[in-house]
């Protein structure tokens, strides 16, 4: 059985409760914010058939506080299934393969977050409902291209995180003996 010490060199918790506790963590935020970007790409792809105004005038809505929404759950998932990882790489076998692979897509979603959706979100903050300008389709289309992937991605990670908690896990791994 691992350990992992405390500053005193005592022992303060098992490498496999770290690894649950971890691993409860990453399924709740990481299911949490997969069932909430699928809610927002609801609402979103029907704004499509709307005019400029409406659209801005829900977008506006929408960002009174999701934003928050995000960071509040995509960032403990990604920081629960980085503990996850490091349980898991010791593990071995298909778990470390699936949490690698969760691990991987919701970095991209941060990335893309980042790079795409944060700063099209800021810009359409600036928008006047009345006169949205004149590029407001383009604008859109990107920023639910980029939720689009995000989506995809929070939904197959969710999976991969799932069907991870649910494999098997090597006795070797478990801290039986051999």
């Amino acid at each position: 059985m691992t350990l992992i010490t405390d500053e005193a060199g005592g022992p303060a918790m098992t490498k496999a409760a770290v690894g649950r506790i971890a691993q409860f963590v990453s399924l709740l935020f990481g299911g949490v914010f997969a069932g909430f970007v699928t809610a927002v790409l609801v609402i979103e792809l029907p704004l499509r058939a709307f005019d400029r105004h409406v659209y801005t005038q829900v977008r506006k809505i929408e960002l009174v506080g999701l934003d928050i929404l995000a960071i509040a759950t995509l960032v403990p998932a990604i920081l629960a299934t980085a503990v996850l990882l490091f349980v898991a790489v010791a593990a071995g076998g298909r778990r470390r393969w699936l949490t690698v692979a969760a691990f991987a897509l919701l970095v991209l979603i941060f990335i893309v977050s980042l790079v795409v959706n944060v700063p099209i979100n800021s810009l359409q903050l600036t928008w006047d409902v009345q006169a949205p300008p004149p590029d407001w389709a383009d604008v859109r289309d990107r920023w639910q291209i980029a939720h689009i992937v995000r989506t995809g991605a929070a939904l197959l990670a969710f999976a991969f995180l799932s069907v991870a908690a649910l494999s098997r896990v090597p006795p070797s791994s478990r801290g039986e003996a051999r």
